[in-house]
């Protein structure tokens, strides 16, 4: 295949840019949340692990409806997508762009919903990220 034919195939079929982040990398990435709403930057790292596992593309359909990306954004309130047509999309963003490696807008979006919801809204704070934080600390920061 020749290099321009090569080139072409790229800008048609764009490939998402995903990340599956180690703990050090994602608490560099996300110190700017350190402390916002009270919640740690451990307690945050904590929180993602448990619910995406770092990874940028992960997707979980639940209970008829889907969450999106890190910090697995719901599609009925947060974001909108081809699936619930009638989203708040309080964040006014399409869901597939949680899926990708910038994570500029899934921050914007994360302060958004803690500010509506509190750090409850993500599930596996309480049990698993509410004390006993230091193996969630970066040494490296």
């Amino acid at each position: 295949m020749s290099f321009i034919s090569l080139l072409l195939v790229g800008i048609m079929f764009p490939a998402i840019q995903a990340k599956q982040f180690t703990k050090c990398e994602l608490s560099q990435v996300l110190k700017d949340m350190d402390g916002f709403g009270g919640i740690a930057l451990p307690e945050w790292i904590c929180t993602i692990f448990h619910t995406s596992g770092y990874d940028t593309q992960t997707i979980v359909n639940n209970n008829g409806s889907t969450e999106y990306g890190l910090f697995q954004i719901n599609n009925k309130v947060w974001c909108r997508d081809n699936k619930i047509l009638q989203s708040r999309n309080i964040c006014n963003i399409s869901c597939d762009k949680f899926l990708d490696d910038d994570l500029t807008d899934d921050m914007i979006c994360a302060k958004k919903i803690l500010n509506k919801e509190g750090i409850d809204y993500w599930l596996a704070h309480k049990p698993l990220c509410s004390e006993k934080l230091e193996q969630w600390h970066c040494e490296k920061l």
